[in-house]
C-alpha cells in the first residue's frame, strides 16, 4: 500500500471504510489486553523463584552483625560489594536500600526541598526552583517533581541523549534549576543509550546553582535483549570524578526488574559528601533496610556474572515479545508514512511517534476497542505533549497471544485515526 498521504480523496475513503469496518469486528470481541506499564510477566517473575529458597531458619544470618537485628543503615557489606561491581565503583560511594529505586529519588528531591543539599537553601524557602526534563520520558519522574510544585522544562531527548547544549545553556545560567532526570541507558520510552561525549558533558557542567543534582536513573543497565548486541553508557560517577565534580550525581539503580519488583533490593552511588549528607537524614528517618533480602540476594546472585546469566533468562523471554511488536508495526505500518517507532536493544519500551494531533485519538481507540494503553502525553511534563504524537508502547506483561492481538489493534488504530485525520486536513 502506498502512503497515506500520497493517495486521492477517494483512494483514502475506500480505506478508511475497510479500516472502521475491521474495527467494528475487533470491537465486537469484547477483548481485554493491556500495555499499560512495563511490568515483568509471570515467567520472568518465575525466573527467580530459587532466590527464595537460598535462605532459611538454618542460615547464618549473623556475620559481621546480627543481619536480623537494627543497624547498618547504609547496608550490608557484601550486598554494596554487588552493587559495585554492578556499577564499577566502590563500596565507600554506595548506600544500600530496600526494594524501590523510585522511592530513593523521592527521598533526594524531598530532601533538596525539606532541607537542602550540603548546607545549601532549601528549595522550599526558594521563590523559583526547575528541573530539565528530557522527553519523552519516564512519567513517575514527572510526577515527582510535578508533586513538590517544582517547574519542570522539556528538554529534547535525541538518540545520544539530551540536547547538550539546551541542558549547558539551563544549568550553567540559571541557578534556580536544580536537577535533571536522566534514564541513561534503553531510556524510557526510547530505548536510547546516552554517548560517551553526552556523559563527558554531564560531567563537565558548572551549575549555576551548587546544589544542583543529576538524577542519574540507570534501572536498565543489565537489561539487555540480545548477548551479541548490547549497548553499554559510561561511568558517570567515574566520568564526575575525573572532572572534580563529584558531588553533582545521584545514580539510582535496582533489581526490580531482575528479581522481583515488590521484593528487590535498590542501590544509590554518589561522591562522599553527598553521602554522609544522605546518611545524617536517613539516621532519623529509618533504623535501617532489610538485610536479610540483601543477604538474600548476595547469596543467589554470588557476582556480577551471576547477574548477567539471570539477566540472560530474562531477555529470552523479553525479545520475542519486543521482535513480534516490530514485526507488526513494520508489515502494517511500514511505507505508510504515518508513524515512526524506535527498535531498542534493551530496557522495557518502544517508542512510537505518530501523526501530529493522533496519539490521543490512537489510546482512545485502543481502549474502545479493548487494549490499554500508556495515556497519551504521559512521557511529557503535567502530560502535556505539544504534538500529541508520542506512545510508550509497553511489551513485556501480555502473554504473546495477547500481545500480538494487542499490536495488531494499535496498527489498526494508527491507520484509522491517521486516515481520518489526512482526510479533515
Amino acid at each position: 500500500m502506498k502512503p497515506f498521504i500520497k493517495m486521492d480523496k477517494e483512494e483514502l475513503k475506500l480505506v478508511l471504510d475497510n479500516l472502521e469496518n475491521e474495527y467494528t469486528k475487533i470491537k465486537e470481541q469484547n477483548l481485554s489486553l493491556n500495555m499499560a506499564r512495563g511490568k515483568p510477566d509471570f515467567d520472568q517473575l518465575d525466573v527467580s523463584m530459587n532466590l527464595l529458597d537460598v535462605l532459611n531458619s538454618q542460615s547464618n544470618l549473623v556475620k559481621k552483625m546480627d543481619y536480623r537485628n537494627y543497624g547498618i543503615l547504609d547496608g550490608i557489606d557484601e550486598a554494596k560489594a554487588l552493587f559495585a561491581e554492578m556499577l564499577d565503583t566502590d563500596n565507600e560511594h554506595l548506600i544500600i536500600y530496600g526494594n524501590s529505586s523510585l522511592n530513593i529519588m523521592f527521598d533526594q528531591v524531598s530532601r533538596g526541598y525539606t532541607h537542602g543539599y550540603l548546607g545549601e537553601t532549601p528549595w522550599c524557602k526558594l521563590d523559583k526552583v526547575k528541573f530539565l526534563c528530557p522527553v519523552p520520558g519516564y512519567d513517575r519522574h514527572f510526577a515527582i517533581t510535578e508533586h513538590f510544585g517544582i517547574e519542570m522544562i522539556p528538554v529534547p531527548l535525541n538518540e545520544d541523549g539530551p540536547d547538550m547544549d539546551m541542558v549547558e545553556e539551563y544549568v550553567n545560567n540559571d541557578d534556580s534549576v536544580k536537577g535533571i532526570w536522566c534514564v541513561p541507558q534503553y531510556s524510557n520510552p526510547s530505548g536510547f543509550t546516552y554517548s560517551s561525549e553526552t556523559v563527558y558533558r554531564f560531567a563537565h557542567l558548572k551549575p549555576a546553582a551548587k546544589d544542583f543534582r543529576i538524577f542519574w536513573d540507570n534501572a536498565y543497565l543489565i537489561h539487555h535483549l540480545y548477548d551479541n548486541h548490547q549497548e553499554h553508557v559510561d561511568n558517570i560517577l567515574k566520568a564526575c570524578q575525573e572532572a572534580n565534580n563529584e558531588d553533582i550525581i545521584f545514580e539510582f539503580c535496582s533489581t526490580s526488574k531482575v528479581t522481583f519488583p515488590g521484593s528487590g533490593v535498590a542501590a544509590l552511588a554518589t561522591s562522599i559528601n553527598n553521602k554522609k549528607d544522605i546518611l545524617k537524614h536517613m539516621t532519623v528517618q529509618t533504623i535501617g533496610h532489610d538485610k536479610i533480602n540483601q543477604l538474600r540476594h548476595v547469596e543467589y546472585f554470588k557476582n556480577l556474572d551471576g547477574l548477567k546469566k539471570h539477566m540472560t533468562k530474562h531477555a529470552n523471554i523479553l525479545r520475542p515479545k519486543f521482535e513480534a511488536v516490530l514485526e507488526i508495526l513494520e508489515n502494517e505500518l511500514g511505507g505508510l508514512e504515518i508513524g515512526t517507532w524506535t527498535k531498542p536493544l534493551g530496557g522495557y519500551f518502544i517508542s512510537f511517534e505518530s501523526l501530529d494531533g493522533c496519539a490521543k485519538e490512537i489510546v482512545a481507540a485502543c481502549k474502545e476497542a479493548g487494549a490499554i494503553l500508556t495515556d497519551a502525553g504521559a512521557t511529557y511534563p503535567y502530560g502535556n505533549d505539544p504534538h500529541d504524537s508520542n506512545i510508550r508502547i509497553a511489551p513485556s506483561y501480555p502473554a504473546m497471544d495477547e500481545l500480538t492481538q494487542a499490536a495488531h489493534l494499535f496498527a489498526l488504530c494508527v491507520k484509522l485515526v491517521s486516515a481520518k485525520k489526512i482526510l479533515e486536513s
